[in-house]
């Protein structure tokens, strides 16, 4: 009995998000890996891609899985976007861990 609980908690925990080595050849790699919001690091410890966002009485909002979701203030990252489009990472858990808005242009 005490496998069996062991085992399913083993199965019920979360595999950790990682970075999945997209950007590994980039000359941006550096500016990735230092990536950082009020909740950590972002490609350390989550997948990024590019996303689409909308702003919303001064918050951002980016779809997951089809749903619009509000960035929380914590996860946005403030310094100017090197890649020019917008970043979204979440956890293993389909949080938003870090996001970066566009530039614009």
């Amino acid at each position: 009995m005490r496998y069996m609980l062991a085992l399913l908690v083993f199965l019920a925990a979360p595999a950790l998000a990682h970075d999945d080595g997209r950007y590994a050849q980039s000359p941006l790699k550096g500016w990735f890996d230092s990536h950082r919001s009020q909740k950590g690091f972002c490609c350390a410890e989550a997948d990024g891609r590019e996303t689409e966002y909308d702003m919303r009485a001064d918050k951002y909002w980016v779809p997951i899985k089809g749903i619009w979701t509000q960035v929380p203030d914590e996860a946005v990252i403030t310094e100017p976007n090197k890649l020019g489009r917008a970043m979204l990472w979440l956890d293993n858990l389909e949080r938003i861990r870090c996001f970066i808005p566009g530039t614009g242009a």
